[in-house]
């Protein structure tokens, strides 16, 4: 999905000033005061009454509800045998499996897409299936779909990113035959299937049944569609002046995936929510006018059958070098001599294991460049752009960014699985997929973000259907990490406090639906916020603010280990974070993903003990508003000597104010809550405290 609403909020969390080491803790400076006697009957020793602060009485109103807050019972359900209460699998875990083998054609004259496909299914799952449901995705274009029947007006007009443009044409799937293949005494037979299509869904029954733990069946279903010229902005066609540009997505009958959590997941596809897939293999074969280039998910298994001699050496000496390499030259894109010659079609063969889907481009346009990247284990993978002559200028780093983005973050996170990662220039401003992705033009940005993907949802394979930020925003969280570190941080964004401050006030503004919404349910100009930028910005405060970066890391870590290649749920990734970095955080889970609660700290007052400054000073705080964080201060003296003081969230866990004794040994200036702007206050009016002159 393409990058909207970006905040440039993360990398300044991360190159702001350090905090100093300093830390006043409470109890330690505070004068001891020796106990009263013990009652009659009271055990010595502290066994006694608590002292009970009485109410301040100079404490300004508050919408500050600490219990509200910090209340138990965030989870609302025990773990199970299916999935365990640290965030881990249960012991009998199960998912279903998903095997596809496709022969496709692509007619340019049409703009049409056909072919047939096996798929193999695998029920896991410990009951009995009467029937599957498959997506259907391509009926989104067809002007009477739920989808284009939802798209607002903006002035009059029908306006929305999530959609077919109104273009009127022979749009949605034309499904010819759905069949069940069988082998009885080793001789394989079919027989057509019964289905029903609604919308983007299509039920195929099953009179015998898929039997549970292990039950397998067949089916052949043939199919074709037209593409639309823009297809919500995931595929389409672009027209260039060397010839169209083909990003085929959404593209065949897909699996939807049956679960522990909701059975059947058959949420249509109306264009603004993305996928749910099962894993599985795919092979794959795409007939093309010879005069193509395509691209594809996976591993290119015939090169010698569509590449040029020439062309062959160059991908071989590409495997091979650091150093971008051009496979098909600008300059050769429109010499017949460039392609094999002697045919008029050219089939060319990929495949890719363990992946949740597959995708291709085509054009006659394109040139082609590649290099290797490097990977932990010492597995080689290639680096590959496809883009248009007339955008070769804006993608001649393209396939270094690819590589500097996967190197990065396979070394930090989980290895990079796939043998190829491929650019495909064309209509689509930024779409993922499994291997490959769909861009318009080749920044950094864009392709850091969109591969990107690859950790969020291709190899932790969450429900984006349901939870887009779970792909999204945590992508996006790995971009301000992979910006910062790879390149030598050319792409390191550098934020003011002012661009900070306005950011946070956007996560709370009024009208702003909480991140725990499904993307369906959310204001289409609210995505950029909810899914991309607000869950981001939550990871870094977990990372810099409240965790630390070793804590953090560890937990993002082991659920990206423990939920490769498997479906997590928001509640998966939750108590695997608290389990692995040892904090419990709901309070953090509520305030900020649950609810859209502001934060506002106030810097009330400084005073003296005994009015004098070298006794020490006590330094009043309140929360006004519903949220809570860490505390930053930064304390400047009168000498100009500043020094920083930092608390833990959880003096906010039974206080609306919070007063501390600060070490002084001179008269204060000024006290700064939040001096670098990396928490989230809404509010800085109150933040600053200075002595009257």
């Amino acid at each position: 999905m393409k990058m909207k609403t970006l905040t440039g909020l993360m990398l300044a969390f991360l190159v702001g000033a350090s905090v100093a080491d300093a830390q006043v803790i409470v109890s330690e400076r505070l004068p001891q005061t020796p106990p009263p006697p013990p009652r009659t009957g009271q055990r010595p020793g502290g066994g006694g009454r608590r002292p009970t602060p009485g109410p301040d009485l100079n404490a300004p109103a508050t919408k500050y509800n600490y219990n509200e807050l910090w209340k138990p019972f965030f989870f609302t359900k025990n773990g199970n045998e299916y999935r365990s209460a640290d965030g881990n699998q249960g012991p009998k875990y199960w998912q279903n499996r998903a095997d596809y083998a496709i022969n496709a054609k692509i007619d340019t004259a049409k703009d049409e897409v056909s072919g047939s496909e096996i798929l193999s299914y695998t029920n896991n799952s410990p009951q009995k299936l009467d029937f599957i449901w498959m997506q259907l995705d391509q009926n989104l274009f067809k002007l009477d779909s739920r989808g284009n029947k939802q798209v607002p007006l903006v002035g009059d007009v029908p306006v929305s990113r999530n959609w077919g443009r109104g273009q009127a044409f022979d749009a949605g799937d034309k499904i010819k035959t759905v069949k069940i293949i069988s082998t009885v005494k080793g001789k394989e037979t079919t027989v057509d299937a019964k289905y029903l299509i609604n919308d983007t869904r299509m039920q195929i029954f099953v009179p015998q049944g898929i039997a549970a733990a292990g039950g397998k069946i067949k089916f052949k279903i043939e199919w074709s569609f037209v593409s639309p010229q823009y297809g919500s902005d995931r595929m389409g066609i672009r027209q260039t002046p060397n010839g169209k540009i083909y990003q085929v997505a959404q593209w065949y009958p897909r699996m939807c995936v049956y679960d522990d959590l909701e059975g059947w997941n058959t949420l249509p596809y109306t264009g603004e929510s993305e996928f749910y897939l099962e894993y599985g293999d795919f092979d794959i074969n795409i007939t093309a006018p010879a005069k193509d280039i395509v691209v594809c998910s996976g591993e290119l298994l015939n090169a010698k059958d569509v590449f040029t001699p020439e062309q062959l050496k160059r991908w071989a000496d590409a495997a091979k070098s650091d150093q971008t390499v051009f496979i098909r030259k600008p300059e050769e894109v429109m010499n017949p001599a460039s392609r094999p010659a002697g045919k008029s079609e050219l089939t060319w063969h990929y495949q890719i294991r363990n992946a949740r889907d597959a995708s291709w481009a085509a054009s006659a346009s394109y040139v082609l460049d590649a290099a290797k990247m490097n990977l932990p284990s010492g597995r080689k993978s290639l680096a590959i752009s496809a883009y248009p002559v007339s955008a070769a200028a804006g993608n001649k780093r393209a396939t270094e960014y690819t590589k500097a983005s996967i190197e990065y973050n396979s070394k930090k996170w989980f290895e990079f699985p796939y043998p190829n990662a491929t650019n495909a220039i064309g209509i689509a401003g930024g779409m993922e997929y499994p291997g490959i992705v769909f861009i318009s033009n080749g920044g950094w940005s864009v392709i850091d973000h969109e591969f990107g993907h690859t950790w969020f949802p291709m190899i932790v394979g969450s429900n984006e259907r349901l939870y887009g930020w779970m792909d999204e925003g945590f992508n996006t969280f790995i971009n301000t990490l992979s910006s910062y570190y790879s390149l030598k941080g050319e792409f390191t964004k550098r934020n003011d406090t002012t661009s900070l401050n306005q950011g946070w006030r956007t996560y709370t503004r009024t009208g702003l639906e909480p991140i725990l919404s499904n993307p369906d349910n959310l204001k289409e100009a609210n995505n950029g916020t909810l899914l991309y930028s607000k869950p981001s910005a939550g990871l870094t405060l977990l990372r810099e603010e409240i965790l630390g970066p070793e804590r953090f890391d560890y937990a993002f870590k082991t659920y990206i280990q423990r939920w490769a290649y498997k479906h997590p749920s928001p509640d998966d990734f939750f108590r695997t974070m608290e389990n692995a970095s040892g904090e419990s955080l709901q309070w953090f889970w509520r305030g900020w993903f649950e609810h859209t609660w502001k934060l506002d700290v106030s810097v009330r007052d400084v005073r003296y003990v005994d009015n004098d400054p070298k006794k020490g000073a006590i330094i009043t705080l309140d929360n006004l508003e519903q949220m809570a964080m860490p505390v930053v201060l930064e304390i400047k003296t009168k000498s100009g000597k500043t020094n920083r003081v930092n608390f833990h969230a959880e003096i906010w866990e039974r206080n609306t104010s919070w007063s501390f004794k600060y070490p002084s040994d001179e008269e204060i200036e000024s006290v700064t809550y939040n001096p670098d702007s990396t928490l989230p206050d809404t509010n800085k009016s109150n933040d600053v405290w200075t002595a009257k002159k």
